[in-house]
């Protein structure tokens, strides 16, 4: 896989190419008590958009920030002045968090180029690179999707794969989640995991910010017990850091890797799920 990352160097480079669009992609786990949006309206790179990842989502499911439908996303976007042929650059405030989920929406939805600013926001205001305040609007562009349906997976496919065993489920979520250890931070959902996945808590795929590098992360894998050759489904709490595995995962040379949308805030909350401890 070609690295999907760019350096703060080449962004700073191409700030004001006109077919290069920069998305402030920050979400934060809802305990967090932090407002990605109002943090980017109070400063951000400049000329960045908001991508809220809550709102470009399907808005008539319960389970949060679930894929729109290519036709929604396709209008929610262009609104954002965004088209399928602009080099999309991704970052967000904690370093490598969200911005990987909307790579991988933009990557689902048939983007073509798509690329994560290395270090994010943290690395930029570090560097001093400038920022600028306020809502960034942009002239309405045409995004024509083509839905990549290889990188999606839902609970029947997922509770199928748990069965049958053709397909290797990944959890991204710290361990003491996984192992029921703690409580969800979502209320009302059960704690456990998937039968027959694994954990491989996303804090270890990163270190300052940045992804750890290939070797590294091939060892990871190889350690969790995880085989790249295999088709593997990501989860996670609610699909974000499910995207940052994933990410990892094709980094590490895996072919066939699908992110389970829904995640535990799906599994946790559905009775005909069954649950390890």
């Amino acid at each position: 896989m070609e690295s999907p990352f760019v350096t703060i160097e080449w962004l700073s480079a191409h700030l004001t190419d006109p077919n290069v669009v920069v998305l402030d992609g920050s979400w934060h786990m809802p305990n967090a008590a932090r407002n990605a949006q109002a943090e980017y309206l109070d400063g951000h790179i400049p000329g960045a958009v908001f991508f809220d990842i809550d709102g470009v989502a399907d808005n008539t499911s319960d389970l949060p920030h679930m894929l729109p439908s290519p036709n929604d996303f396709s209008r929610m976007v262009g609104a954002l002045g965004i088209s399928n042929s602009m080099t999309i650059v991704i970052y967000d405030e904690l370093g490598l968090f969200s911005a990987p989920r909307v790579w991988w929406t933009f990557m689902t939805m048939g983007a073509r180029d798509v690329r994560i600013l290395s270090g994010g926001g943290p690395k930029w205001r570090a560097e001093r690179r400038p920022t600028e305040a306020g809502l960034v609007t942009r002239p309405r562009q045409t995004f024509e999707t083509s839905f990549d349906p290889a990188r999606v997976a839902d609970f029947e496919a997922v509770r199928d794969r748990s069965q049958d065993g053709n397909a290797q489920i990944a959890d991204a979520r710290p361990a003491p989640r996984f192992h029921a250890e703690v409580p969800e931070p979502r209320a009302g959902l059960r704690s456990g995991h998937i039968p027959n996945s694994l954990n491989v808590p996303v804090s270890l795929l990163t270190e300052a910010g940045r992804i750890k590098p290939t070797a590294d992360l091939q060892q990871l894998f190889a350690d969790r017990g995880l085989d790249l050759a295999q088709p593997i489904i990501t989860s996670c709490g609610s699909g974000i850091t499910a995207s940052t595995l994933a990410l990892a995962l094709e980094l590490a040379g895996a072919k066939d890797v699908a992110v389970y949308d829904g995640s535990w805030a799906e599994w946790g909350s559905r009775k005909d799920a069954d649950i390890e401890t």
